[in-house]
């Protein structure tokens, strides 16, 4: 099992996510709960293409962290 950072961020027509750790494997939906549920399946398939083209998984990396300053 593996976890990899996902980000999401609110767009003007819902949402969008991508994964760091992984290049190109990013997915939208109109609410939280349908970009999370995209993101599972985009991350899944993702892997899965890597494994059938015989291409190294890669390892998760990516990490976050809230920062706070001064607004």
């Amino acid at each position: 099992m593996r976890k990899y950072l996902v980000v999401i961020e609110e767009t003007d027509t819902g949402y969008s996510a991508y994964s760091p750790d992984l290049p190109g494997c990013l997915t939208t939906g109109a609410t939280r709960e349908k970009v999370e549920e995209n993101m599972s399946e985009a991350i899944r398939l993702h892997l899965e293409t890597l494994r059938e083209d015989d291409q190294p998984l890669p390892e998760p990396h990516s990490y976050s962290v809230c920062v706070e300053v001064p607004a």
